[in-house]
């Protein structure tokens, strides 16, 4: 394995990386492969164990449902369990907003970062396994619950070694590439697990399931646990903490302290931090939001499992496209201008969503995601790292955090309000038009202030 590590840092693709750098872009590749069974099949198998009627739901011709269902004791409606769904994205992005600056603040004390990190990875390897084996919907989301939290942990570590592993005029073409070629290394996982799914009897495409369904989400949730661990191993050989704050022993009263100190002088004093977080908390919103509900979205509507699944996974091949091509464009133009792209392209898929009925609407939808998904979330986190002060990366990325994840708790909440009292889908996406309007606005307001830190 070392020799193949070894090996696609020569190809030309990476071979202008320097080993720090191939080896966080490596981290993208290993945990999207989580992020991708996330958004397409664990919430098809929570469904799975979760629904179950005692009175089937009344569908008109077209098979639109008309009257819902009656769960079976114990178990829950379509629309009940795409709302508990939906709420427990929203704990998930509580718990991580509350946590991420204090677990920011601590791993940015001298050869701490890679501690923190390691162990969140590990802990969340081990969920992710542990999730396979849920006898029933409950258990099955809280050990979901459980793995994103320290999936998301591990990711607020990850994203502040950007200043550590690359320099500053490389940030966007480096953060791009984690993006992108984390979109295509979650596909070789993903069709195992996607495999394992049908010759389980996923989809109905088996008349005769060649094993039991439990099997298939046992090989799935393994071979994602195991492909994350496996890909992570090169960052933690060869990660290096440059940027550190230089302290002596940190109490949790002294953390507080410093975090209320930073978030005060970013309110205060650094207009062009504060107005970012602003506009990246309005936009990100319905990024978050469609990537962890679109299953959802396709299973509401009443498409073909499959179906949804073989577009998403198109997608991600789109999504690395997309952001292959940013990370060119970042060489040659300013960040900012390239961020306002993609928000303007997420708010036209938002205003398409009133018009999804049809499966092949739904791939038309997840086409235009994937030309704007990874662009927007890596060159929002190179900015980012442009305009705050290195040595506190760790806690301003836990701040980020508390933006981004609470963002995705607003979002996810729309979706479960307008759900649950008898709204469509199609307007539930579409509301989110407002969030990257408004974060459009003050994208362009925070661009043209002073930066403090650099």
């Amino acid at each position: 394995m070392k020799g193949l590590f070894k090996w696609l840092n020569k190809t030309k693709v990476f071979r202008d990386l320097t080993p720090q750098e191939f080896s966080w872009v490596l981290y993208d590749v290993g945990n999207s492969a989580y992020t991708m069974l996330a958004c397409s099949l664990i919430p098809i198998w929570f469904k799975e164990l979760a629904i179950k009627y005692a009175v089937d739901p009344i569908k008109d011709e077209a098979g639109t449902v008309i009257q819902e269902g009656v769960a079976a004791a114990g178990y829950l409606t379509g629309s009940d369990a795409t709302a508990y769904y939906a709420l427990a994205i929203s704990i998930v992005t509580i718990v991580v907003a509350l946590l991420g600056p204090i677990m920011g603040a601590l791993a940015d004390r001298k050869e701490t970062k890679k501690l923190f990190f390691q162990t969140a990875v590990a802990a969340g390897v081990i969920g992710c396994i542990l999730n396979s084996f849920a006898w029933s919907w409950l258990v099955f989301l809280v050990f979901f619950v459980l793995t994103k939290i320290l999936y998301q942990a591990s990711l607020t570590f990850y994203d502040s070694m950007l200043n550590d592993v690359t320099q500053e005029d490389r940030m966007d073409e480096v953060s791009s590439y984690g993006y992108a070629w984390g979109y295509i290394g979650s596909c070789i996982p993903f069709l195992v697990a996607m495999v394992a799914y049908i010759l389980g009897g996923g989809g109905g495409i088996l008349k005769t399931p060649l094993f039991p369904a439990q099997v298939g989400r046992i090989i799935g949730f393994v071979v994602t646990g195991g492909w994350w661990l496996l890909v992570t191993l090169p960052l933690i050989r060869n990660y290096k903490q440059k940027n550190y704050v230089e302290t002596s022993r940190t109490t949790i009263g002294g953390v507080f302290k410093k975090i209320l100190g930073t978030i005060k002088k970013i309110a205060t004093h650094d207009k062009k931090v504060l107005f970012f977080l602003i506009a990246f908390f309005l936009y990100i919103d319905g990024v978050g939001t469609i990537i962890d509900n679109c299953i959802n979205i396709g299973t509401d509507l009443g498409l073909n499992t499959v179906g949804q699944v073989v577009f998403l996974l198109a997608t991600q091949v789109v999504a690395w496209v997309g952001s292959l091509v940013f990370a060119k464009l970042s060489k040659k133009h300013k960040t900012v201008p390239l961020i306002l792209i993609c928000i303007a392209g997420y708010f036209a898929v938002c205003l398409y969503a009133l018009t999804l009925h049809s499966l092949l609407d739904f791939g038309i939808l997840a086409f235009g995601v994937g030309c704007f998904q990874g662009s927007i979330q890596s060159l929002s986190r190179s900015y980012y790292s442009k305009i705050i002060p290195p040595e506190n990366s760790g806690e301003y990325f836990g701040i980020y955090d508390i933006f981004a994840k609470g963002a995705s708790f607003l979002g996810s909440a729309v979706i479960a309000a307008v759900k649950l009292a008898g709204g469509t889908i199609n307007i539930a996406v579409a509301s989110l038009a407002v969030f990257f309007a408004l974060g459009f606005v003050f994208l362009v307001v925070s661009s043209r202030q002073k930066s403090l830190s650099r």
